[in-house]
Parts: structure tokens; C-alpha cells; sequence
């Protein structure tokens, strides 16, 4: 811990450790438990902070404190916990866009995005597209009330400048939006950025243990902060106290998890990228990819995701039949490395035998293990 002016400036792991914890009481415990609570005691007239459960809850309160101070140490922000990462998406647009508004989204971003947009579609709302790589959402920018950037993609892994669009938006007068779900804070800060709000889903990297669907908004504009919170009392979206305490509980952990990801990630990127069979290999940490040098000017952290292309759709589904440390499952973030050939959803636009690898915390050595034996397998 050093010193400065304004007072102690504590490193990413303590402020992670320590991120949302009320103040000590004797005899308390350091994180207080789930608060299960449809309503609260509310003698004579309506005061104080809790009052029904669909509106606060004291849990709530504890890991939005602790996602503030993450998503931007020091600052005067204000965060919202949802029941799910699409939640949060959904309150930012669904709140600040009228019918006759023009909104940019992502062309290659989530692949449940195609659904929202035809729900604004059906609201009046002009939905325009465009992909990240190149900053291309620029180009159809103009006029538009709202931008929303996912920067590094899911699943493509492309990168955009976010400075960038954040100021040629606001010079058009449009809002931005980030989806930090797959840098998470200790990756990337898009308020410091330039942009009006992050969110992200907490299921993903942010908890990292595969048990908990949550989402967030995070941002300074107390009246767009407040139509947000609106939305969420009107559509009811709101996470579980359990689901809030076991994310407040995962965030201690964050700063290794993602250190020891990230660093596995890496190694296993460079062993792909000897491997013949395999092709389209991205991960912005590695010098190679074509996102790192916009990604080293705003990311800490590189996130935990690997993709890349076998020659087919039958050799994808045998790779990931033999492999025995990865999950074929879909998500990623978690302790436990898994992966999936995304084109079986049929929303994302990448070939047959697309893998999205999500990596673990499993030793570095036996994981790549596996993979090459996997790959070697797969080729019989």
C-alpha cells in the first residue's frame, strides 16, 4: 500500500479483497449473510433504504458498493445488480430509447443480441450494425441516441478503440454503452474510458464458479442511473440475495483468478498457434493478434478466452469428445476450463468448427497437456 495526496491508493487485490465490506462491527461477521426479505418493517411514513424487497435489498447494496469501486476506484458511481447479464443490457436500452431513436449495436457481439433487436425493432426503435474490428460502429453512428460497444467481442475477440467511439459519440451526441463482461474491472474500466456505462454479466469471470447468474450496470449520470433503476422495479429483474452474497464472496477472489487465466491463456494461445490443424486463432493478448495493439492501450488484463477454427464440424465435435480437463459447455469465466463449437447455436456468425475455449485455473502445464492430446486425438 502507498501513500498519496487524497490518502492510501491500495493494488487491485486489496481493493478486491476488501471491495463493498461495511464497517466492522464486534462481532459481526466481515461479510454479512444473505438478507431474505420480501419486505422490510416500515412504521408511519415511507423512509429510510429498504422498504420492499423489488426495490432494495441491504445485499444488493453491499455488491454494488463492491462493483463500484472496482469498475471505477474512487470515483462517485453508481452500480445496479440484475438478475442476468441480458438484464442489464436490456434495462440500459429499454430505459433511455423511445420509438423514432436510432441505437448501434455490435454485428458480432452476443449471439442473443439479433433477439433484442428485433424487440427494439417491434418498439419503432432503428436498430443499426456494424462490427467491432476497425471501429466500424462509427460508420453508421450519426444520428443515433445510443451506441453499444462490445470490445473484446464475444465470441470473435475483436477489439475497438473505446476512447475513440466515446468521444466521436458524444460529439454526435449519442450515450456508449461497454459490455465488460469478458475483460471484467480488473481487465479494463470503461467509465475511465470515456463511456457512460459499463455492464456485464457477473456469470461469467466476474463470480468464476459457474453458480450464479447476475448482471450489472455501473454508471455517473444520476438521471440515466435513475431511469435505469426504474426499469428494473418496472420489469422486476432483479437478482436473488443468495445469488448477490455468493458474488460479493467470488469478488475476493477475482485478482488471482484472473492473473492465473490470463497468464494460461497466453501459453495456450502460443501452443495453438504451432499447431497446423488449427486456424482464425485470436486472443488479444498475444502480439500476433490483430486486437493487441488496441488492446494494450486499454486493457490491463487480456481475459480468459481462447478461439479459434478446426478444419470441420466433425473435428471440432472430436476434439472436444477427448478432451478430459474442458467442459464442453457453453459460458466462460470459470475455475473450471471449458469449451464449445459455438456455431451449434446457430446465432454466431463463425465456421463449422469454431471453438470458443474458455481457460481455468487448472495448472498451466496440464492444461495445454490436454489440449495438444485432444488436438492429436481429434485427427484420427
Amino acid at each position: 500500500m502507498s501513500e498519496s495526496d487524497s490518502g492510501p491508493v491500495t493494488g487491485e487485490g486489496t481493493r478486491a479483497v476488501r471491495a463493498g465490506l461495511p464497517e466492522p462491527v464486534k462481532n459481526e461477521p466481515t461479510l454479512p449473510g444473505p438478507v431474505f426479505a420480501a419486505h422490510f418493517h416500515l412504521p408511519g411514513e415511507v423512509s429510510g433504504p429498504y422498504a420492499y424487497g423489488r426495490d432494495e435489498n441491504p445485499t444488493w447494496t453491499h455488491l454494488e458498493r463492491a462493483v463500484g469501486e472496482l469498475e471505477a476506484p474512487g470515483e462517485d458511481v453508481e452500480t445496479l445488480v440484475f438478475a442476468s447479464g441480458l438484464a442489464a443490457v436490456s434495462a440500459v436500452l429499454f430505459s433511455l430509447l423511445r420509438a423514432g431513436d436510432a441505437v448501434v449495436l455490435p454485428s458480432d457481439g452476443y449471439q442473443v443480441l439479433p433477439l433484442v433487436r428485433a424487440q427494439l425493432e417491434a418498439y419503432g426503435i432503428e436498430v443499426r450494425t456494424a462490427p467491432t474490428a476497425g471501429d466500424a460502429q462509427l460508420d453508421v453512428l450519426d444520428g443515433a441516441k445510443l451506441l453499444l460497444i462490445e470490445s473484446p467481442c464475444n465470441p470473435g475477440l475483436d477489439v475497438c478503440d473505446i476512447r475513440r467511439l466515446a468521444v466521436e459519440a458524444h460529439a454526435r451526441g449519442a450515450l456508449v454503452v461497454v459490455d465488460n463482461t469478458l475483460a471484467t474491472p480488473l481487465g479494463q474500466r470503461p467509465l475511465a474510458l470515456g463511456a457512460d456505462f459499463s455492464v456485464a454479466s457477473g456469470t461469467k469471470q466476474l463470480t468464476g464458479h459457474g453458480d450464479v447468474l447476475l448482471g450489472y450496470v455501473c454508471g455517473r449520470d444520476a438521471e440515466a442511473m435513475a431511469a435505469v433503476r426504474r426499469w428494473r422495479k418496472i420489469i422486476g429483474a432483479i437478482a436473488g440475495p443468495m445469488e448477490a452474497w455468493l458474488a460479493h464472496r467470488s469478488l475476493a477472489t477475482l485478482h488471482l483468478r484472473v492473473d492465473r487465466q490470463n497468464a494460461t491463456a497466453l501459453v495456450l494461445a502460443e501452443a495453438l498457434g504451432a499447431r497446423p490443424e488449427v486456424t482464425g486463432l485470436r486472443y488479444p493478448g498475444l502480439p500476433g493478434d490483430p486486437a493487441h495493439k488496441i488492446a494494450s492501450q486499454q486493457m490491463r488484463r487480456y481475459g480468459s478466452v481462447v478461439s479459434f477454427t478446426l478444419p470441420t464440424r466433425a473435428r471440432a465435435d472430436r476434439f472436444l469428445e477427448s478432451l478430459r480437463l474442458v467442459d464442453d459447455a457453453t459460458s466462460f469465466g470459470g475455475v473450471r476450463s471449458t469449451a464449445e463449437r459455438r456455431r451449434r447455436w446457430g446465432g454466431d456468425d463463425v465456421p463449422e468448427g469454431f471453438i470458443r475455449l474458455s481457460v481455468g485455473a487448472e495448472d498451466p502445464e496440464d492444461l495445454v497437456a490436454d489440449v495438444l492430446r485432444a488436438l492429436d486425438e481429434s485427427d484420427q
